[in-house]
């Protein structure tokens, strides 16, 4: 196979977890907290404190742990036994990582060692010039004379987003360059771009999520990225199997080392299984004419319509209020998935089944509700949705107990002043922040931003206020690596708010409303199903048809209703259970209306 002379420095990462309870913090004038570093041993503490090898250690670690001989120029250090071993005398770069929360923070020194050259005793096929080397005329002139005697060897070098232009000089001669910077049109077939969140060549790029790397330092992320598809390569994978390696290897690195590529290559295969699975999930939820039931009214929301009929707001009643529409004949023919709330997911029907496994059994897919409600922005009247804490948790505890999807909504109040753009982004981003956690936990996500139909604006405000909520949504996801394949858009139809003074006609809906779709949503999004949002019963059903008839569209299209289908059913059963019957038949009629109201006519 060959082997690979790294020319790098070692660096000694001194990893120093802070105690954040008795740390001294102070809050500049943009509220961004900063550490007091006085050291003096009083205010501040650390309770763990870690000691690994960095720079060049690490590239030397990725390419024994993908099976190539390698060696450090220079230096004693070795690979054995799935450790580094220190041989004899070496210099290092001490750099002190300050972790604090999820925030790291860390000290370089200000002169580098210098990178030094010393030709192997055997030879090489490749010298890789690391990310950690500094980069002299002085070190290009000695590898100059090197491969002048070793014709065969070939050069690859890591190119900082700072490089000196004697480090640019070279990386013009080399085979095979990463760099931090986009390259010009004559090096693009050779360099790979690294930046913070992505791997690209040429028209190819990949994200990655930093989320998991257990605060890794961008330049440990860096190398190991680097030296992934330099070692992928030197076992024959092509430039996106590279890609793909190396996103994985630095997805689940840890401080305690990468992983080998018999790993890598398990873990990818298993992705794409998983990536396979759900998106066949996310397909079937949007199953050609079946809506998606949404029983997942929180508890305020659902003791608001209780209290209104006067029903006992209990856990019997809001067991048995749910179990109607369950346990409504042939409810799977009409629905491909019911969204639940957590009590609701915990409580049994009248087999004894809890109603996850009931639901499951009758071919319905059974989703939750994982937001946890409306709180105020900072200094502001607007509202964001809180949740994300420990979100990754309840996940793992909703995917063990059966559960395949998942929702979250955030509201949006339209006045002349509102929403504001922080809003909007505010938002977005904790949506894309749930449904990357939903992918990461094999749950199909829901993502429903709502603009609320209690307003009073026109259609054509709604419009303007829609799109530019859908096209700050889409780039959020984007950005978070989110696969919109296996991502469902829960969102309202584009109407005048109800205190407005001309209502909206279901042709102004439907038109409307395809119009803002089209225009802003990716065609390879799974699917969209609207919310009714405080419409009437026969509103909502007429205005889903009127948009049924102005597609077709790129993604299926249907409802995720919640009291446009249930309200008929409380009026009939009023918290009586003798009334069962007469309530599954009022919402039987609802699915049947609704589901042809998918049928274009």
């Amino acid at each position: 196979m060959g082997s690979i002379l790294i020319v790098g420095n070692i660096v000694k990462d001194i990893y120093l977890k802070l105690d954040e309870r008795q740390n001294v913090f102070e809050k500049d004038s943009n509220d961004t907290p900063w550490m007091n570093l006085g050291f003096d041993g009083s205010s501040h503490k650390f309770f763990r404190r870690t000691s690994v090898y960095g720079g060049a250690a690490v590239t030397l670690e990725v390419f024994n742990k993908f099976g190539i001989n390698s060696e450090i120029s220079g230096e004693k250090l070795k690979y054995e036994n799935g450790e580094l071993i220190e041989n004899g005398q070496k210099t290092s770069d001490y750099r002190y990582v300050l972790c604090s929360g999820e925030k790291i923070s860390y000290f370089v020194p200000s002169i580098r060692t210098h990178t030094k050259l010393s030709a192997p005793k055997d030879p090489v096929s490749w010298v890789f010039v690391d990310k950690s080397a500094t980069i002299t005329q002085k070190l290009i002139d000695e590898l100059g004379t090197f491969l002048s005697i070793s014709k065969d060897t070939k050069v690859a070098i890591y190119l900082s987003k700072d490089a000196s232009e004697v480090a640019r000089s070279l990386a013009r001669k080399a085979n095979l360059i990463f760099s931090e910077i986009t390259p010009p049109d004559e090096l693009r077939n050779r360099t790979f771009v690294i930046k913070n969140d992505t791997i690209s060549i040429n028209d190819y790029k990949l994200s990655w999520n930093l989320e998991k790397t257990e605060m890794l330092t961008h330049l440990t992320v860096h190398s190991i990225a680097a030296a992934s598809i330099m070692g992928a390569l030197f076992n024959g994978k092509n430039k996106q199997e590279s890609m793909e390696i190396a996103k994985a290897n630095v997805e689940n690195a840890s401080l305690a080392g990468t992983l080998s590529l018999k790993k890598l290559e398990e873990i990818i295969e298993k992705e794409k299984s998983e990536k396979i699975n759900l998106d066949m999930m996310a397909k079937t939820l949007m199953t050609l004419k079946k809506g998606i039931l949404a029983a997942d009214e929180s508890g305020g929301s659902i003791h608001k319509k209780f209290e209104s009929m006067n029903i006992t707001d209990d856990f019997d009643h809001r067991r048995d209020y749910r179990n109607i529409f369950f346990t409504t004949k042939d409810l799977e023919k009409y629905v491909s998935g019911i969204i639940l709330f957590d009590e609701t997911a915990r409580q049994k029907a009248d087999n004894g089944q809890n109603f996850v496994e009931f639901l499951t059994a009758k071919g319905i897919i059974p989703g939750i509700k994982v937001d946890q409600g409306l709180v105020d922005l900072p200094n502001s009247s607007e509202k964001y949705t809180k949740g994300l804490d420990g979100l990754d948790e309840r996940l793992k505890e909703y995917y063990e107990m059966g559960l395949r999807f998942a929702k979250w909504r955030a509201a949006f109040e339209v006045t002349d002043a509102t929403p504001t753009k922080y809003a909007v982004e505010k938002n977005c981003e904790i949506l894309a922040k749930y449904a990357l956690l939903c992918q990461k936990n094999n749950i199909v996500p829901i993502v429903e931003p709502e603009v609320v139909h209690d307003g009073d604006y026109s259609a054509k405000h709604c419009a303007l206020v829609t799109g530019k909520i859908l096209d700050v949504l889409f780039d959020k996801l984007k950005e978070y690596n989110v696969r919109l394949e296996a991502c469902i858009l829960k969102c309202n139809m584009v109407l005048a708010g109800k205190k407005f003074g001309k209502q909206s006609t279901p042709v102004e809906v439907g038109e409307m409303t395809a119009e803002v779709l089209k225009e802003h949503v990716p065609k390879e999004l799974a699917g969209v199903v609207f919310l009714s949002g405080g419409q009437g019963v026969e509103q909502a059903t007429d205005n889903l048809q009127a948009v049924t008839n102005y597609g077709p569209f790129p993604w299926p299209v249907t409802f995720s209703f919640a009291r446009a289908l249930q309200g008929p059913a409380l009026e009939a059963w009023r918290g009586n259970n003798e009334n069962a019957d007469a309530a599954r038949a009022a919402f039987y009629d609802r699915l049947v209306a609704n589901t042809n109201a998918l049928i274009k006519h």
